[in-house]
C-alpha cells in the first residue's frame, strides 16, 4: 500500500511535525509514504523511512500572514503557482497512491488552494481511486464570517472522504470552534492527539536537572517571550536556578544577538542555544517549563507531566493556542499567562505561583495521545475496504 502526504509548514514547525509522526506511523504499518513537502527544511523532525520530496519552498512573510513568500524573499506570483501545481500534480500521477492525507487543508492552508484544487480534483477522478483525507488539529481559529466556516465544510464534502481531527470529543468536540461540524459528522474521525511515540532521547550529563526550560518552538516567532523570560528570572524565586532557553531556528540574527547580550549580563546561569530534538527529555528532568502553547508542545509538556507555564501565541488574531491552554488550566495540567498581559513582574510572579503550588494533576488523564497509530489505522482499514468494494 502507497501513500501521498502534503505538509506546508508556513511559520511555525508543529504541522510537519505532526505530519512526520503520522508518516511513521503509516510506515510502521508496511505503508510505503511519500511526502510532498511544501516548507523550508526543518532541523530534528525525523519522518522515519519516508521519501520526501520537496515542492519549492514557501514561508509567511510574518506573524499575520500578510504575504506567502518564495525562497528568495518575494511574494509567490502566478508563475511560482503553475510550477509548484505541476509538480505537485506530477508527484501525484507518478505516486499512484492508495491514500492520500491533506494536512490542514480545507480548514487552513487555503493560500495553496490553487494547487490542492487541481491535485485533488486528479483524485477525486483517478480509477482506482485513493481514498482522500483531511489531517486537522482539534482546534482551528475562530473566524469572525460564518461564511468561511461554511465553505471549508463544503470543500470537505466536495473533496474529502474522512477528517482526522487529532484530539478527543470529550476534551474539545470539533464544533466548539468549527460550527458546522455536524454538518460533515459522517466524514470525521476522532484520533486522540498525536503525540512522540517513542521514548524522547536522554540529554546529556545533568541538562535539564532542576533547570527553568523556556522553549519557543522551532519557528520565527517568540522573541518577545524569550525577551521577557531573561528579565523576568532576576525577580523570580528560582533566580538561584540554571535557565536553559532554546532558539527558534528562524528567529533573526539581531534578536539572538539582543538575547545573547542580555544573557552574557547575567553570568553563567542562563543558557541559550537552538531547539534540541530531545527537548521531551529536558521536560521529564525540568523544574519548570515556559513556553507557547502550540499543539506539540503541550503534549510534549502533558507526557513529561512537568510543572509549566504556557503563553499562547497571539498575533493576527489566533485563538487556537489560547482555547487548548484554558482548558487544560481548568485541569489542572498548567498555568496560563496571556500574550497581551506577558511582562517581567507577570511572568516572576506566575513562576513564583507555580512553584509555590501543587504539582500538576496526573498528566493528561484520559486523553488518548496515540493519535498517529489510530489514524494510520483508521487509513489503511479504510482504504482496504474500498479497494475491496465493488466499482
Amino acid at each position: 500500500m502507497k501513500a501521498l502526504l502534503y505538509v506546508q509548514h508556513l511559520l511555525g514547525t508543529g504541522h510537519v511535525r505532526r505530519a512526520a509522526l503520522l508518516a511513521r506511523a503509516l510506515a510502521n504499518r508496511d505503508v510505503n509514504v511519500t511526502v510532498a513537502y511544501g516548507g523550508f527544511p526543518v532541523s530534528g523532525v525525523d519522518f522515519g523511512p519516508a521519501r520526501i520530496v520537496p515542492l519549492p519552498p514557501a514561508r509567511a512573510a510574518d506573524a499575520a500572514f500578510s504575504a506567502v513568500l518564495d525562497a528568495e524573499g518575494r511574494p509567490i506570483g502566478e508563475a511560482w503557482k503553475g510550477a509548484r501545481r505541476d509538480a505537485l500534480l506530477a508527484l501525484f500521477l507518478r505516486q499512484e497512491a492508495d491514500i492520500l492525507l491533506i494536512e490542514t487543508f480545507p480548514f487552513g492552508r487555503r493560500q495553496f488552494r490553487f494547487e490542492l484544487a487541481p491535485l485533488l480534483d486528479a483524485a477525486r477522478d483517478a480509477r482506482p481511486r485513493p481514498v482522500i483525507a483531511s489531517s486537522v488539529r482539534d482546534i482551528l481559529i475562530r473566524k469572525a464570517d460564518p461564511k468561511k466556516h461554511d465553505d471549508m465544510a463544503a470543500m470537505a464534502r466536495r473533496w474529502f472522504d474522512l477528517v482526522l481531527v487529532h484530539g478527543d470529543p470529550a476534551f474539545i468536540p470539533f464544533e466548539a470552534t468549527f460550527p458546522p461540524a455536524p454538518a460533515i459528522a459522517d466524514l470525521i474521525r476522532y484520533t486522540g492527539y498525536v503525540a512522540p511515540d517513542r521514548d524522547p532521547p536522554a540529554p546529556p550529563g545533568d541538562d535539564g536537572h532542576g533547570e527553568v526550560v523556556v522553549s519557543v518552538g522551532g519557528g520565527a516567532v517568540g522573541f518577545d517571550l524569550l525577551r521577557t523570560t531573561l528579565r523576568a528570572r532576576p525577580m523570580s524565586a528560582a533566580a538561584h536556578r540554571r535557565w536553559r532557553l532554546l532558539l527558534g531556528a528562524d528567529l533573526a540574527p539581531e534578536h539572538i544577538a539582543a538575547l545573547r547580550d542580555m544573557a552574557a549580563a547575567q553570568g553563567p546561569g542562563v543558557i541559550l542555544e537552538p531547539a534540541r530534538p530531545d527537548f521531551p527529555g529536558l521536560l521529564g528532568r525540568c523544574l519548570l517549563s515556559i513556553s507557547q502553547a502550540g499543539y506539540n508542545t503541550v503534549m510534549d509538556i502533558l507526557k513529561a507531566g512537568c510543572r509549566a507555564i504556557v503563553v499562547p501565541f497571539a498575533a493576527g488574531g489566533e485563538t487556537e493556542q489560547a482555547e487548548r491552554a484554558w482548558r487544560l488550566a481548568d485541569r489542572g495540567l498548567l498555568a496560563v499567562l496571556e500574550e497581551a498581559a506577558l511582562t517581567p513582574q507577570a511572568l516572576a510572579e506566575a513562576v513564583d505561583n507555580v512553584l509555590a503550588g501543587p504539582p500538576p494533576a496526573a498528566a493528561a488523564p484520559g486523553l488518548p495521545v496515540d493519535g498517529a497509530a489510530r489514524s494510520a489505522a483508521l487509513l489503511i482499514d479504510y482504504a482496504r475496504k474500498a479497494a475491496a468494494a465493488p466499482i
